[in-house]
């Protein structure tokens, strides 16, 4: 298989999730928790480089487990899989684990190959659904809600000042033909744009696809779910990292993280988050935004 997809911050994932190497735990060995395994990228790189180690794969999409289990099959038991949303994995699992990842991105593999709609550049059904068993698809809220709730939705999944606007022009549209494509909802948002958004630093329909895909799949929920889900099952020492792409995940989890650290039971490892080199910005575009959080349980705290 060859991979879609190139893992962000890797060096840097790996430096501040990497095994504790002075623990000594003869009985066991560390377990890593993928909870957005993808594509497999970082949980390869552990792997490989720490031979003690096993991850614990979990993905929604049962398209991304299938091509994260050709990559990784060299490594075999070392790897288990789970086929859930991470949220869910966490509210009923019994495993305490050393590291946890969550990477809150796209794949670039949903972006370019997966036919759901999720790039507004291509002609496909407007669906966004990263789980496709979900039952609430882009296409049901573009075509399904009344303008003001759409405008709200846009808006606070996007804080995209256009919302109003973008709305009605939905709704217009909709009411001659639904809408049923991505490139049929982008096209219409840059005719709906002043030339100023037409022209500027990213397209105009990027926030609307950004709240479409948002709500259609919970995400920014599902954050505010596991986050404690993860922290009363982290093992002493243990860590959470979390990488986010947007301002609205990452002030979740900063803030989350703060509150989780008050009482000294958690400490917060980056008083900054991480955010890529110039260098990494300028080979991989998609991982210019990305913004890396990691927090650790403190030894004393542990049951």
């Amino acid at each position: 298989m060859d991979p879609v997809h190139r893992p962000v911050l890797l060096e840097e994932v790996i430096s501040l999730l990497a095994p504790d190497q002075a623990a000594e735990r003869p009985s066991r060995a560390q377990i890593l928790v993928d909870a957005t395994l993808g594509e497999g990228g970082h949980s390869d790189c552990f792997l490989q480089r720490f031979p003690d180690l096993t991850v614990v794969g979990v993905d929604a999409d049962p398209v991304m487990l299938s091509r994260a289990r050709a990559r990784l099959a060299s490594h075999g038991e070392r790897v288990e899989y789970e086929n859930a949303w991470f949220d869910d994995y966490f509210a009923h699992c019994d495993i305490e684990p050393d590291r946890v990842l969550l990477d809150l991105g796209i794949s670039m593999y949903h972006f370019s190959l997966s036919g759901r709609g999720f790039s507004f550049k291509s002609d496909e059904p407007l669906d966004m659904r990263l789980d496709p068993s979900n039952g609430t698809s882009a296409d049901d809220l573009v075509n399904g809600l009344d303008e003001s709730k759409l405008a709200d939705l846009i808006y606070q999944l996007s804080e995209e000042r256009l919302s109003r606007r973008i709305a009605s022009a939905i709704c217009r549209e909709r009411g001659t033909s639904p809408i049923r494509t991505a490139k049929q909802l982008a096209d219409l948002i840059w005719r709906t744009s002043p030339p100023s958004y037409r022209y500027g630093r990213i397209h105009p329909a990027t926030r609307t696809f950004q709240a479409l895909r948002i709500a259609v799949n919970g995400e920014l929920d599902r954050v505010r779910r596991v986050i404690p889900e993860v922290l009363s099952r982290l093992r002493s020492a243990g860590r959470l990292g979390i990488i986010s792409f947007h301002s609205l995940e990452d002030r979740v989890v900063k803030h989350m993280f703060r509150d989780a650290a008050a009482d000294g039971q958690f400490r917060v490892i980056t008083k900054k988050p991480v955010v890529p080199s110039d260098e990494e910005s300028a080979s991989n575009p998609a991982a210019r935004s990305a913004k890396f959080r990691v927090i650790e349980r403190s030894e004393r705290s542990a049951a």
